[in-house]
């Protein structure tokens, strides 16, 4: 029982990861569509660029959490140091990033109230 329990962990991991992976894609492509397209058009600001680098950041963000659920997952039973501290390495960057992220947005829209 205990072995069908870890193989049915190991593959939910597996699908949460692929989702992080398509998540982080889809975000990287759609923000190198945005930059090409203000890049080529004339009279944009750099609060465009800023709009849309943060709107990067917040798939980057919804790729990392969905990679934090795909670890806390696999290290549901008996996890190694390394696993731990791959855990923690994850949770922290995504806090580290929305925190920062939250003051981006904050003058951001402070910028966009000025113009």
């Amino acid at each position: 029982m205990e072995a069908l329990l870890h193989e049915f962990a190991r593959n939910v991991a597996l699908v949460i990861e692929g989702i992080a992976i398509v998540i982080i894609a889809i975000g990287s492509a759609k923000a190198l569509l945005d930059f090409g397209r203000v890049t080529i058009a004339t009279r944009r600001g750099q609060v465009e660029k800023r709009v849309i680098s943060l709107d990067y950041a917040h798939w980057l963000v919804a790729g990392l959490t969905f990679q934090l659920a795909a670890d806390i997952v696999s290290t549901s039973f008996a996890p190694s140091w390394n696993e731990v501290g791959r855990l923690a390495a994850v949770a922290a960057i995504r806090t580290f990033l929305s925190y920062f992220l939250d003051h981006e947005m904050a003058a951001t829209r402070r910028l966009q109230q000025s113009d």
